[in-house]
């Protein structure tokens, strides 16, 4: 994958996730709720200062920090990347990250406002930039998973 469809496809997670997060800021008051699929899926605005499940609320300074430091790790795996599922893996990461990172430096906060309930169990609000994550990682534990496999044969 060349350098430009790299940077391609992280713009384009990048913008989907800030455009969804303004679309949300500008129709939704805060703790603003729709419901989408009854009992299952709602819109929910909410701003989170933490990380997931909003643990460590409030450190902004420490999660710019660890985040300029995780973009710089992602970077240089991607560099070093041998596989197409761990580049698309550590691509998703990246562009999670950067969407995140752009809420907390401009708002102190992230934009959350997907909100589902699964098995009666009310999930954590979160966004688009948190799916690509959460989905680069799986990808990312795949890829190793195999990589490991191929090795051992």
């Amino acid at each position: 994958m060349s350098i430009l469809s790299t940077l391609f496809f992280i713009a384009v997670i990048v913008c989907a996730d800030q455009f969804s997060k303004t679309l949300i800021v500008e129709k939704f008051a805060l703790r603003e709720s729709a419901e989408i699929i009854p009992g299952f899926f709602r819109i929910t605005y909410v701003q989170n200062t933490g990380a997931g499940f909003s643990i460590l609320e409030g450190q902004r300074t420490f999660f710019l920090i660890v985040t300029v430091i995780a973009l710089a790790a992602f970077i240089y795996l991607l560099i070093k990347s041998e596989t197409a599922l761990g580049k698309a893996a550590l691509i998703m990461m990246i562009g999670g990250t950067i969407g995140n990172f752009i809420d907390r430096l401009l708002h102190v906060y992230v934009v959350d406002f997907l909100d589902f309930i699964i098995f009666g169990y009310d999930f954590p609000v979160f966004n688009i930039a948190d799916s690509f994550l959460t989905v680069g990682v799986f990808l990312m534990i795949i890829d190793l998973i195999r990589s490991e496999r191929h090795a051992k044969a």
